[in-house]
């Protein structure tokens, strides 16, 4: 009898324990939904706000084509050669642009290493000291110091001298002018940035020709049209 009590008593325990858990999962999930619903409703909202408070100018401007500033491209252009044309998305030109600071460095390192050659040889022979002696790399062959001619090659090093330095600063200066060239370009670009190219944009040069009347003498010249 007490086996039988002992076990009504377990099985109602599982059965109110099983009770207890099904209604507690489904309190759960109904809260889990009705936040679902909430925040939905919040996100809608919140679009919907956002499109109600945006201005037609605020969304003209999250989607306005780029257009670059002309000082700031030249400002940018300034402070390294390259840097503008990267600015005005004009990258084709890069090659171009470091090139020629490559090629200008290459000759300015070139002339002037030549020149301070032929500078201190050109020292050291006015100077008559035997122990400087680096003049002597320049004898043409199959002569010696004692047999080359020291008023001729004291000429020759003079002149070798002053073609290299004058060489020298020409591509310092060329260098200065690709400077200057690169911040101008940068500038021309961002100003013509916009520019229209389209196809409309055409000049027609044609011959005239005056056709002979009484009242007038046949006249020829040439004829130029612009469409736009």
């Amino acid at each position: 009898m007490e086996r039988v009590r002992s076990r009504c008593k377990l099985l109602i325990s599982l059965l109110l324990f099983l009770f207890l858990f099904t209604w507690n999962a489904a309190a759960q999930q109904d809260q889990a939904v009705a936040l679902q619903e909430s925040m939905a409703v919040e996100d809608t909202a919140r679009i919907a706000s956002m499109m109600t408070v945006a201005k037609p100018e605020d969304l003209a401007k999250a989607f306005k084509p780029f257009k670059p500033n002309p000082t700031r491209a030249v400002l940018y252009s300034a402070i390294l050669p390259g840097l503008g044309q990267i600015y005005n998305r004009k990258y084709w030109k890069l090659p171009i642009v470091y090139g020629g600071f490559v090629g200008c460095t290459y000759a300015i390192t070139w002339n002037n290493r030549n020149y301070t050659d032929y500078s201190n040889a050109f020292s050291d022979i006015v100077s008559g000291d035997p122990n400087r002696n680096s003049w002597e790399n320049f004898i043409p062959a199959g002569q010696t110091p004692e047999t080359v001619d020291k008023d001729w090659l004291q000429g020759s090093l003079k002149r070798k001298k002053d073609f290299f330095r004058r060489n020298r600063d020409l591509s310092i200066i060329c260098t200065v002018g690709l400077y200057v060239l690169c911040m101008i370009d940068a500038y021309v670009d961002a100003q013509l940035f916009d520019f229209d190219v389209s196809p409309d944009l055409s000049m027609r040069v044609e011959p005239y020709m005056n056709d002979y009347s009484k009242t007038s003498t046949r006249e020829v010249g040439v004829n130029c049209s612009i469409k736009f």
